[in-house]
């Protein structure tokens, strides 16, 4: 039987940041579950704190209060070599600016985790062959960054989020430093992925366009989720 369990579960959390004798409250009491191979849009204004839940999910800061379970694992105790191997195993990350290491080509940039991970070289340059396939761009293995357009350097990025097999990819504003057309092609290949069931799948953004790309939409505010269209 497929297994029902939610892939993130998170019960009244909370993030706090102290500026001054000010408490800015940047994640307020959210509880929000998250079922395998969604594809959910995170969406709202600048500040409202969609950027700082993804760092929670991520394991790259911790809670100041509630409970955090992605993938089975309690991120909310873990210590940092338990997170260091969650986000290494289990987390796809694409950035707004891409990342990519100026003097690799497409291939060495997407095969890299894998060897970092003491995968053979063979069987990594293999995998990533496989993922530069599917964004579209095998004829651009051999290219280097500077030979790239924008929204070739991101679908580079995905590939490269991709390549380990994550359970979870998180795409925090990944249209954002992108003309429209080029943005159009990034987010076609998300709903690919999103469709394919290769991983659960998060988006964040403040485009209704892009949010509207995705199967449910969570809306935040000031800190708090102000809208579900799941339902839940």
């Amino acid at each position: 039987m497929a297994d029902k369990a939610p892939l993130i579960s998170l019960k009244n959390v909370t993030r706090e940041y102290k500026t001054g004798e000010r408490t800015v409250h940047a994640v307020d009491g959210v509880s929000l579950e998250i079922a395998r191979h969604e594809f959910v849009a995170v969406s709202g204004p600048s500040g409202c704190g969609k950027s700082t839940l993804i760092h929670l999910l991520a394991g790259l800061e911790p809670p100041t209060a509630g409970e955090i379970f992605v993938d089975g694992l309690a991120l909310h105790t873990a210590d940092d070599a338990a997170l260091t191997q969650y986000r290494r195993r289990h987390i796809g990350l694409v950035f707004q600016f891409f990342n990519l290491l100026p003097t690799m080509n497409v291939l060495e940039n997407v095969s890299f985790p894998l060897l970092l991970q003491g995968v053979p070289s063979p069987e990594s340059e293999a995998r990533a062959l496989e993922l530069i396939d599917h964004v579209g761009l095998r004829e651009r293995a051999d290219h280097f960054v500077h030979q790239l357009s924008g929204g070739e350097q991101q679908r580079t990025a995905i590939a490269r989020a991709l390549v380990h097999r994550p359970s979870l990819l998180i795409a925090d504003e990944p249209t954002g430093n992108l003309d429209s057309h080029s943005a159009a092609a990034v987010m076609e290949l998300l709903e690919k992925i999103g469709a394919d069931g290769l991983t659960t799948l998060i988006v964040v953004t403040h485009s209704d366009e892009v949010a509207r790309a995705a199967s449910r939409r969570v809306e935040m505010h000031d800190g708090k989720v102000v809208r579900d269209s799941s339902g839940r």
